[in-house]
This record gives C-alpha cells, structure tokens and sequence, in this order.
C-alpha cells in the first residue's frame, strides 16, 4: 500500500509511525482546486491504469457539519456503478449486474465509450476535488467551533474574576467602614 499525503498533519503523523510515503504535498493550503485534484489524481490514474495499483482511496475528513467531521473511506478506482434498486449491499462484478430493460432509447453521439472515457478522469477528479473541499471545510468548521467556546470560556473566566474582584472590594470597604465605627466608638470612651 503506497500512501500519498496532502498536508503537514498528515505528513508529520506518519513519520512518526514511520510508514514509508510514495508522495507528499504542503502546497495545497485551505484554497484547493480543481488544478490540484487534477495534480493528485493524474499519476494514481496511470499507475491504475498500467497496472501499478489494484485500487486508489482517499481518506478525508467528511463535511456534515462544523461539529460532525468523521473519517470517510472514499474508493474512486475502480469506479463501481451505483447499487440498483432492490440490490443487496455488497461488491458488484459484470457477471452478476442484472440486466436492466429501458423503454427510451438514446442515441449517443459520439459513442457511449467515448463520452465515458471523458466523462470518468473528470469523475475521478472531482471525487479528489470533493473531498480537499470538505477536508477545509471540516477544517474551517472544528476552527469555528474551538474559537467559539475559547470566546465562551473566556467570557466565564471574566464573570467569575468579576465577581471575586467585587467581593473582595466590597469586603475591603466593610473592613474600612468597620474600623472607622471602632475608632469612633475609641473615642467616646
């Protein structure tokens, strides 16, 4: 299994492990593109397509919202095709795809391989694309969230140094007020 990491964290996570790393890139940063998907993408593509790899999955931090970021497994080669309705869950392979009868009947132009072997490398990408995207908005939304409740904490923290402060000025004043009745009650007598 080669790994190929995108970030500093991740990088820095598996040198520690020490597991090998075929590539890494830190020049992403929190605005990737489409130009970087494709950068990605481009050699996996033809190490998949030579043979080189049995399978390419991404692991990324799946976007649901700024408090629920889990780990999501992402297979983008081989692309499978959709489960069927009605299908049980598991693997497909050609010799047990039902076969489907459509009433329509489409002509295609130019033929359905040719769309497909330009449709599939753009699928590909924005799979990649996909998941950069919600890896810096999950990044965005845990950062969000930590500034939030550091604003919050630190709210609390003032409110309690508030209320010490005030209680330790007001005991000073009783003090104050106290001995000033004793020195006035010392002279009286």
């Amino acid at each position: 299994m080669d790994l190929h990491v995108v970030g500093k964290k991740g990088i820095t996570y598996f040198r520690f492990a020490k597991r090998p790393l075929a590539s890494q890139r830190t020049d992403i940063g929190d605005k990737p593109t489409a130009t970087h998907a494709a950068e990605l993408v481009g050699p996996l593509v033809a190490q998949f397509a030579s043979g080189g790899v049995d399978a390419v999955e991404v692991v990324f931090a799946q976007f649901r919202s700024a408090v629920s970021t889990p780990p999501t497994v992402l297979r983008i080669l081989p692309v499978t095709p959709p489960r069927l309705e009605g299908e049980k869950v598991g693997r497909l392979d050609r010799s047990n795809l039902p076969t489907v009868q459509h009433s329509t009947f489409y002509l295609l132009k130019p033929s359905a391989e040719a769309i497909l072997e330009q449709l599939l490398p753009l699928y590909v990408r924005n799979q990649v694309y996909r998941a950069l995207v919600e890896t810096t908005a999950a990044f965005y939304g845990a950062q969000r969230t930590a500034m939030k409740n550091a604003t919050d904490n630190a709210g609390d923290m003032l409110d309690v140094l508030n209320r010490t402060y005030n209680r330790a000025r007001q005991a000073q004043i009783t003090q104050e007020i106290a001995e000033i009745v004793g020195g006035a009650e010392a002279l009286k007598g």
